[in-house]
């Protein structure tokens, strides 16, 4: 056995491995020396059978494998036999079968068996540097979709984690549960109504986990942080050069999609024209990228969510009927917190474990009392606000117990209900609150009600607020 190896640098990857099998050292030789580069590790080997062997010490991108190794045998069987070894043991190594003239057809049914490529002996050497180029950039860009494949599902699963877990008992909750799991196995579209902080996103992920696409990603689009004029761009992708600043190719966010979730958060904050562009991309599950002509199917599941009521929803003066009609097959509807408040204390609970954890306070508790006054409060900001109240309420904790008066700075916990029952002026009278509490730190006021910065805006902008 002879092994013989070169070792490159690059500024950008790693060398690519790349193994010569062939009987004849001549061969060897030769194509090492053609081979050589600073971007290459060259190995040779004589015999086959050590093959298994080296596979096992690590893996080889690309490997040029003689048809036949035993003299006077034509059959290429030796080939396909090792063919098969190798994407056997190393399945997104990159085989080029070495032929004779006589032996073409043979490289052509190794091809159909998994090998990449085929060279006929004696090769041109700029036709070998091609070839070997080519598949070595093959197997790197698979080992690449490989390691981001592994990275998304590590992702996902701390997704699914955490904060990620539905927590509730309440009828309403039991009622919805019941529902997710009948349409998830489905490919119905599903537009999910619900308050800001209720926790509409999280339902999303509940039916995707659940449904036959989950072993492929969950695109979520926050609709509402996108300008109008860059909405087909970032939904439909674009080509090189269609507008200033297209300064290379981009897949849309269908795209990407393509195979598993689309979750199109904030979908009534759409103009009716956008409204349109994103009817038309629905009815002909086809995406064409701006600056291109050329059509591109997309295979998508499709859940949308807004905070718009239903009465909204269903005013064409705001929302086009045909687009509603294409995507609530089924609709669910999220209650508020205060619409559930028997789930306060399994909520509460759940997060004083994980932030008790978090800032290693593991002893901090919530006492019958607090969990009442945290049930009498009417919670504007929802679950999100619950949430991270009780984060603030743990950090700045010095024993064991939470300070629920921490928690709500300026708000009263242990107020009597509101008389006012409109839940625009309850809205708004928050959010006037906030920015008198934070003096204007619209970061601070987002964070507080539970909201995000962007629908913040919009709110202010509805109520004629300002931030001074």
């Amino acid at each position: 056995m002879t092994i013989a190896g070169r070792t490159g640098s690059s500024n950008e990857q790693a060398p690519g491995k790349i193994l010569i099998v062939d009987d004849d050292s001549d061969v060897l030789l030769t194509a090492e020396l053609v081979l050589k580069d600073g971007r290459k590790r060259i190995h040779t080997l004589a015999n086959p059978n050590d093959l298994p062997k080296l596979l096992e010490e690590g893996q080889f991108d690309v490997v040029l494998l003689d048809m036949n190794f035993t003299r006077g045998l034509t059959t290429g069987e030796e080939g396909f036999y090792w063919l098969r070894k190798i994407k056997q043991l190393s399945e997104d190594t990159q085989v080029i079968m070495a032929t004779a003239y006589g032996e073409i057809d043979l490289a052509v049914e190794a091809i159909k068996q998994g090998a990449s490529d085929f060279l006929v002996k004696p090769w041109n050497n700029e036709k070998l540097i091609s070839t070997v180029n080519t598949c070595l950039q093959l197997s790197q860009s698979r080992q690449k979709i490989r390691q981001l494949q592994n990275t998304q599902q590590v992702l996902n699963e701390k997704l699914e984690s955490e904060f990620n877990e539905i927590v509730g008992e309440s009828a309403a909750m039991k009622k919805l549960f019941d529902l997710i799991d009948k349409i998830a196995a489905t490919d119905a579209s599903v537009l999910i109504l619900g308050e800001n902080g209720t926790g509409k996103e999280l339902i999303a992920r509940a039916i995707h986990r659940k449904s036959q696409r989950q072993q492929l990603p969950m695109i979520s689009v926050d609709l509402g942080a996108i300008t109008e004029s860059l909405f087909e761009s970032e939904m439909f992708g674009h080509k090189k050069g269609a507008f200033t600043d297209a300064r290379e190719n981009r897949v849309g966010r269908f795209e990407t999609a393509s195979g598993g979730t689309l979750f199109l958060d904030e979908i009534g904050n759409l103009s009716l024209p956008l409204q349109a562009k994103l009817l038309g991309v629905l009815e002909s599950r086809t995406v064409t990228r701006v600056g291109s002509d050329i059509t591109v199917p997309v295979d998508i599941r499709l859940i949308c969510a807004t905070n718009m009521s239903a009465a909204d929803v269903s005013n064409e003066d705001k929302f086009r009927k045909d687009l509603l009609y294409r995507i609530n097959t089924v609709e669910l509807v999220l209650p508020p917190l205060r619409e559930r408040t028997s789930d306060i204390p399994l909520l509460a609970e759940h997060y004083i474990k994980i932030f008790a954890a978090k800032y290693n306070k593991p002893e901090i508790k919530l006492g019958a009392s607090d969990i009442a006054k945290l049930q009498r409060y009417k919670w504007p900001g929802n679950i999100r606000e619950l949430q991270h109240s009780l984060e603030r309420a743990v950090i700045v904790a010095e024993n064991q117990s939470v300070n629920i008066q921490d928690m709500l700075v300026g708000r009263a916990l242990e107020s009597k209900p509101a008389t006012e029952l409109n839940i625009s002026k309850l809205e708004k009278q928050a959010i006037i609150q906030a920015l008198s509490t934070h003096q204007g730190n619209l970061t601070q006021v987002a964070k507080a009600l539970g909201l995000g910065r962007t629908t913040l805006y919009r709110k202010m902008e509805k109520y004629e607020l300002s931030d001074k």
